[in-house]
């Protein structure tokens, strides 16, 4: 080995070493060793495939849009749907709960229209949906998975859900509080919009000029995604969500073994979209929630600092019959993506709640 051979070893082997500069070396390695017309926006280059570009992927259609969506167990048993965060993640985190699968549960898992390896869409195709946006794109897609899963009438049907996902079923619910049977949240930011736009604030640890902002910043000097350049989009947005140090979602030292690259696709333009759409309706998700009866299942965890035990008491105060549960020692998506936790804290707390439905 000679001493160039070395310095590049201990520079890998430091976990400390500046991000920028592995981005550079990345993007300058990456274009310089592909063939002329290899673009780094073409599908699969930066980020995984979604589901209109790899047609292997389990999908079904859904209001005209192409989902990544996959289901376990007896078809029979009460329908689990998982309702992942965002808006613009995917359901790949929540994977653990299809262990509910072999306790004689329906599973279902899905990628929300724009996320996840789900078919992607312009923006303004959202933005033009207008003051029906949030209904006519996240409620109506909700509505026809438990259609196009549902094996029978009187088959029950709960929503598990998570951060955003909590925030869209509270709003489904009341519009339709007769059609869920149960109702199982974790650590919905808020469900008014003013709350919404104070924990999207205190929750975020990317601050101006802190070393995570100049490191997307100049990135940007190489990699510019314009408005639907989905795959170029996807794959900042996914780098600016490895770590929060805030919420305690904090994924393993960067490095060679670590998990600097993206592990899973998120939807930059569904998100962006979204924020917008709120801030423009200023959505109430509460509306008609008093009219669900049943049991409500609230999670919230204790190293989500913008997550106190006042914080899960004011968004949840909307439920009339509610049981508020603090897990210890992980962060906002550890209850579910930890699996010691998931197994010893979480899917029992589940099972028991499922199991008096």
């Amino acid at each position: 080995m000679d001493k160039r051979d070395e310095s590049t070893l201990v520079l890998f082997k430091n976990h400390n070493f500046n991000l920028k500069f592995f981005l550079l070396f990345f993007l300058i390695f990456f274009m310089v060793s592909c063939e002329e017309e290899n673009y780094i926006n073409q599908s699969g280059k930066l980020v995984p495939k979604t589901v209109t570009e790899d047609t292997s992927l389990p999908s079904i259609t859904i209001n005209g849009a192409k989902l990544h969506s996959q289901a376990f167990g007896p078809v029979e048993g009460i329908l689990v749907v998982c309702i992942h965060g965002g808006p613009g993640d995917n359901y790949k985190y929540l994977m653990n709960c299809k262990s509910l699968a072999d306790k004689g549960f329906r599973v279902v898992f899905y990628d929300q229209i724009g996320s996840g390896l789900s078919q992607r869409f312009p923006k303004h195709w959202y933005m033009d949906k207008g003051d029906n946006a949030i209904e006519t794109i996240f409620y109506e897609e909700l509505k026809e998975i438990i259609n196009y899963y549902k094996s029978s009438d009187n088959q029950k049907v709960v929503l598990l859900t998570h951060s955003w996902g909590s925030i869209l079923a509270t709003g489904f619910i009341g519009k339709f509080p007769n059609e869920i049977d149960g109702l199982i949240l974790a650590e919905p930011g808020g469900l008014k919009w003013n709350d919404i736009k104070q924990y999207v604030e205190n929750s975020q640890s990317i601050k101006l000029w802190s070393e995570a902002f100049n490191d997307a910043t100049y990135l940007d000097q190489f990699i510019s995604g314009k408005e639907n350049d989905h795959n170029i989009l996807d794959y900042k947005y996914s780098l600016l969500q490895t770590s929060n140090t805030i919420t305690g979602d904090v994924p393993a030292t960067l490095g060679i073994n670590g998990s600097f690259y993206p592990s899973r696709r998120q939807g930059a333009v569904i998100s962006n979209a979204m924020f917008e759409i709120g801030q423009n309706l200023n959505p109430d998700f509460t509306i008609g929630i008093n009219q669900f009866q049943q049991k409500v299942l609230f999670f919230y965890s204790s190293n989500n600092g913008a997550y106190p035990t006042s914080w899960a008491e004011r968004i949840s105060a909307p439920f009339v019959n509610k049981e508020l549960i603090k897990v210890d020692d992980v962060g906002h998506s550890g209850m579910f993506d930890q699996l010691t936790i998931w197994n010893t804290i979480t899917e029992p707390k589940i099972l028991d709640y499922l199991e008096s439905l």
